[in-house]
Order: structure tokens, then sequence, then C-alpha cells
């Protein structure tokens, strides 16, 4: 498969069936540079919570459809995860995996302030996939996702976090940094290469 864009660094090759990545302030920015350069035949899912207010319309799915060359959808309860997609969740819903596999959205109270919230759809990939899973936080403005991404690590999973001297905000990178020790802390554009040197579990 084709690689895109990862020129910069090296990594130890990672197999994976699901991404989840998290951001808040500066998410938008920093989730288009993670995913610039994603090739066309991309096969791993990603699913993605921004923190957005909940009386507002999410554009996000249609704002990133545009700029990459894979399925890009908001969540749907009771959705199925495919290979190769991008998803975002809905404004006011935590969004969660099953262990089918399937995407569920609550109206359960906020985590740290938020809904939808990080940890929530962290800890349920982490449930879902086991060692299987890769997390990647960045940007944002409350520990949101410092919890999710220690139960990613706790089970096995893949961690890589935003280095917070470059993040817009850092208090989520650092929140997550002092609960766990991250494999890996790194700018944005290696973030990007880590994530595109990932291999899909389910490759041909």
């Amino acid at each position: 498969m084709k690689r895109g864009n990862t020129q910069h660094r090296s990594f130890p090759v990672r197999r994976v069936e699901a991404v989840v990545l998290g951001a808040s302030a500066g998410g938008i920015d920093a989730l288009s540079t993670v995913l610039d350069g994603l090739p066309a035949g991309w096969r791993i899912p990603m699913a993605v919570v921004l923190h957005l207010p909940e009386s507002h319309e999410s554009h996000l799915a249609e704002i990133f459809a545009q700029r990459l060359p894979i399925p890009v959808y908001e969540a749907l309860d009771k959705m199925p995860i495919a290979d190769g997609c991008l998803y975002f969740a809905p404004p006011g819903y935590h969004l969660s995996i099953e262990r089918e596999r399937r995407f569920s959205l609550s109206c359960e109270p906020p985590v740290l302030y938020s809904r939808p919230s990080i940890d929530v759809l962290m800890a349920s990939a982490a449930d879902a996939y086991g060692p299987s899973v890769a997390g990647f936080l960045m940007t944002g403005a409350n520990e949101d996702g410092a919890e999710g991404l220690f139960r990613i690590h706790r089970a096995g999973g893949l961690t890589a976090v935003q280095d917070p001297k470059e993040a817009l905000v850092p208090t989520m990178p650092l929140a997550a940094i002092a609960r766990h020790t991250p494999d890996h802390v790194l700018p944005l554009r290696d973030l990007r290469t880590l994530l595109q040197q990932l291999e899909p579990v389910h490759a041909d």
C-alpha cells in the first residue's frame, strides 16, 4: 500500500484493527495535519472525537470528505465499522465502540464537561479491540482523553500524544503524559508519519 508522506521518521511496524483520535481546542487544524496524505487505499477504520458545542450542527464529515480520498461519515447508532473509513462523533452524543464492532451513541452526562467525550470513545475502543487499537491525542484545553488513552495503554494498544510544546493548547497532551508514559510523544508531522506506517490487521 502506498504510504504517502512518511519521509520524516521510521517507526517499528505495528499492526492494528482501528485508530481512535481525540482533540479539542485547535483540533481541526491538528487533525488535518495528521490525516494529510492518506492514500486512497487506506484500510484501517478511524473514529474521531473533536469537542464541539452541542447546540451546533457539525460539518466535520463534509469538510474532511472534501480533503481526504477515503469515505468519511458522521457516526450513527449501531452503524457497523467498515475498513478504511473515517467516522466523526456527532455533537451532543457520546460515541462508543461495541465489541461487535458497531458504534453506539448515548446521551449520558458529559465527562469532564464534554459530550462527546474522548475518554468514552477511547475506553470503549480499548475494550473492543484490546492490543490492536491505536490512540492519538492532540491539542486541547481540558483533561478529556488522558484516562481513555491510559485504558488503551493498559489493554496493550499503541498510544501517541502530540508534543505539548507544539500544541495550540497543551493541557490535554500534558494530562495524558501525566497519566501514563505514552509510546510516542511527537509533533504533528511525525504523528502523521506514525499513522501512515501502521499496518492493517486484515490486509490481504
